[in-house]
């Protein structure tokens, strides 16, 4: 899904024209964007926490040369998903798991 699918999708449902919903959703983004950049965190109840880590230096090695190269230290923001999330992927999970496997397609289409 992109941001003009989730766009496209919110305007229907609320009966809004797409270009104020892409300002809201453009609007919303630039917020935790900011507010990320500004605290280093940002919590969003039963969805999830955006919370910016810095990773540490290392050596790592280039896999075309093999030969070895230092990978300085650098900001990341890692995600952390909240209870509601959790449990609704747990709920997707179980169903998935509970469906018959797909047949390969050429299985299917020699039938």
């Amino acid at each position: 899904m992109t941001k003009k699918d989730i766009v496209r999708t919110i305007s229907e449902e609320l009966g809004l024209t797409q270009l104020k919903t892409r300002a809201i959703v453009q609007r919303t983004f630039d917020a935790i964007l900011e507010t990320i950049a500004r605290e280093g965190r940002i919590e969003f109840r039963n969805f999830g926490v955006f919370e910016v880590k810095r990773r540490a230096a290392r050596r790592a090695r280039n896999p075309k040369t093999k030969t070895t190269v230092e990978v300085p230290e650098r900001f990341v923001v890692r995600f952390k998903p909240g209870k509601a999330m959790e449990e609704r992927i747990s709920r997707l999970q179980r169903h998935l798991a509970s469906q018959p496997a797909a047949k390969p397609a050429e299985a299917r289409t020699a039938s």
